[in-house]
């Protein structure tokens, strides 16, 4: 369960100096020719986008999403860095791109971990001919560059899937910050299917509409998300459907690994509305009870304090009428009609004493329904994030 499973790709990962700590810190996946081959890519919205980000959205353009390769460092977002961090992103694609023997325009590069700080190129210039040299298809390859790509997650995060005739890998990071559109993280996918950039670009942004943006862990988006699919086309073509299933499914799997390694989190909620009177109003009640500090805390305490759950769906700007809603913890209704109901109090308690936590929101207007993925509120995320971090 490698990126490298699909036939075509090679990686690396090092550790270069940039984390104090030692840890690897320089991870890079690329074609095992060295040529081109489409790329697709989703961003995030945030408009302090980091250099990396608009580095690699211009590479993708003048390129036609066609790409040999994407560098990733971690321990430095390299964002909030101005001109220097432009330079030092487009760098360290050419330094790779001598390395690999292509352009530079054909190298993406991503970056994760403090805001503010400038790259240490002298420990960057130094690691990467290191880093491209090293490049290989093994397990030990792929290994390494899952954990270079890390900086607070608590271990690897990697899923594959293996379709009709071709195979779909990820590799991610993410542990906080997390929220759509997209969450702090990064996620390198790859697959052996033939398929063009453009399609592939639009099955690419359908598989992350439905995982990394429906999940949220704090509420935070970051200024260096980003998501890449590389197709090596080593399989022939696939049918779409199935491999837009395989990628979101790869996808899905990655975002349940960074809700579950969330920091201090120690439970997975899933939040589903339904009965809303849309789709949009649905997702947009679903995203403000996940949201709340309030709700997390009452997860965290394991409280079936409903009452909070119902305001937050009253204010979340969605149609609601409060005596049509209905609150339901693991298919136990505590709330009906907009009042409390009697119930089995045990099983509430022992569904809340679990890892995993459903809860369902039923407004009882329409037909919409929407769903995100979200943690509790637990010490350690303060303790994480109550300095630089």
């Amino acid at each position: 369960m490698t990126i490298t499973t699909p036939e075509g790709f090679v990686a690396n990962g090092i550790a270069s100096g940039i984390k104090a700590s030692g840890a690897p810190d320089l991870a890079i996946l690329a074609s095992a020719t060295g040529m081109a081959v489409p790329t697709a890519a989703v961003f995030t919205t945030n408009l302090a986008a980091a250099p990396p980000v608009t580095v690699s959205r211009r590479h993708l353009a003048v390129t036609g999403g066609r790409q040999v390769a994407v560098v990733v460092s971690s321990g430095n977002a390299n964002a909030a860095t101005g001109e220097q961090g432009r330079r030092d992103a487009e760098a360290m694609c050419a330094l790779s791109a001598e390395g690999i023997g292509c352009r530079p325009e054909e190298v993406l590069v991503c970056s994760t971990g403090l805001i503010g700080y400038p790259l240490p190129m002298d420990v960057i210039v130094g690691g990467i001919p290191e880093l491209v040299a090293g490049r290989g298809a093994g397990a030990e390859h792929a290994a390494a560059a899952a954990t270079g790509i890390l900086t607070t997650d608590g271990g690897r995060k990697e899923a594959l899937v293996a379709g009709p005739g071709f195979a779909v890998a990820g590799m991610a990071k993410g542990a906080g910050m997390l929220a759509p559109n997209m969450a702090t993280m990064l996620a390198f996918l790859t697959t052996d299917a033939a398929v063009e950039p453009g399609p592939l670009a639009d099955l690419l942004a359908l598989a992350v509409g439905g995982s990394f943006n429906a999940m949220s862990v704090d509420g935070c988006t970051s200024t260096n998300d980003t998501v890449v699919l590389m197709a090596s086309g080593r399989a022939g073509p696939a049918d779409p459907a199935a491999l837009a299933a395989a990628v979101t499914e790869v996808c899905a799997d990655l975002a349940g690994q960074m809700a579950a390694d969330a920091e201090g989190a120690s439970k997975v909620a899933h939040v589903r509305v339904t009965g809303a009177a849309s789709d949009a109003d649905a997702s947009r009640a679903a995203r403000k009870v996940a949201e709340s500090l309030l709700v997390k805390c009452s997860f965290n305490g394991e409280d079936p304090y409903w009452g909070r759950v119902v305001s937050e769906l009253g204010s979340s700007g969605s149609a609601f009428e409060m005596d049509r809603v209905q609150v339901t913890y693991g298919g136990v209704t505590v709330c009906r009609a907009g009042v409390a109901v009697a119930h089995d109090a045990g099983a509430v308690r022992s569904h809340l004493a679990g890892r995993s936590i459903d809860l369902h929101c039923d407004l009882g207007i329409g037909d919409g329904s929407g769903a995100i993925m979200t943690v509790d509120l637990g010490h350690g995320y303060i303790d994480e994030n109550r300095g630089t971090s």
